[in-house]
């Protein structure tokens, strides 16, 4: 049940940033300011002492730029919404018991470490001399 409300909590988001990010750059809703006339980005500019600031994030560079974000955050909300059931049993294996009965045959053995380690019974070099890192020159007062 946490693995199918993880994902339908990440689709709403990936949604709502989507739908967002896409929109905001070119539409004033609620009686907001142009995109270029930001009340927090006007009071960044001017601490900043960065005039171009605002008429950068105004061009149509940086409003394209910020739709192709809101571009990908819906292609991946609508890309999670068609592989639901695939995601949820990932996140299910993820969190799943250890394999039992029929299932243990395919796991690999109990002492099978997948990844290669270091190991204190085999190494592939001889081991460094242990350093004290302490000097061997004397100390010179001025």
């Amino acid at each position: 049940m946490a693995s199918r409300l993880t994902v339908i909590f990440y689709i709403l988001l990936c949604l709502e940033a989507g739908v967002f990010l896409t929109l905001l750059p070119w539409w004033q809703p609620w009686g907001m300011g142009d995109w270029g006339d930001n009340f927090f980005l006007v009071m960044v500019a001017q601490k900043t002492g960065i005039v171009g600031l605002q008429r950068a994030v105004a061009s149509g560079w940086v409003r394209g730029a910020v739709t192709g974000l809101g571009l990908l955050n819906l292609a991946m909300a609508f890309w999670e919404i068609f592989h639901f059931g695939e995601t949820v049993r990932r996140l299910q294996g993820a969190d799943a018991a250890p394999a039992t009965g029929a299932d243990a045959a395919a796991a690999p053995p109990k002492g099978h470490d997948p990844l290669p380690t270091a190991n204190a019974d085999v190494l592939d070099a001889p081991s460094a001399p242990p350093t004290d890192h302490v000097p061997h020159h004397g100390r010179r007062d001025l």
